[in-house]
């Protein structure tokens, strides 16, 4: 085996992938957040699309981020870090998509008591 392939081998051997995993589900759940609220009409169009996201989001960066944790401890403390930040945002991704849920509850239930109450 040559140099060049037993770096490489050795480079990938000490990643820490659940951190790296962990740390893109929040981004990508932070995104669409930020997307929620840049674009309030598509929210109000697709709010059970895009809370599904942020929910689904939330629940693959907390399970990963602990691996992440885990495994880096057995890597000396590599990308221990940003698996906690990934947890962290997990944990906030879900609370605000209940939040979103409950949002978007509250606006039907207002939209059809002043429904109600014209007619």
């Amino acid at each position: 085996m040559t140099e060049a392939t037993q770096d490489t081998g050795a480079a990938s051997a000490t990643r820490n992938t659940p951190a790296r995993i962990s740390i893109w589900a929040a981004f990508l759940g932070a995104s669409l957040i930020a997307g929620i609220f840049l674009t309030p009409m598509f929210w109000l169009l697709y709010g059970g699309f895009y809370t599904f996201l942020v929910f689904a989001f939330g629940v693959v960066a907390i399970p990963a981020g602990h691996l992440g944790r885990r495994r880096g401890k057995h890597l000396d403390g590599r990308d221990r870090g940003v698996a906690l930040l990934g947890i962290v945002t997990g944990w906030t991704l879900i609370f605000f998509s209940l939040l979103l849920v409950l949002a978007y509850a509250g606006l039907l239930a207002g939209l059809a008591y002043l429904a109600g109450s014209t007619s």
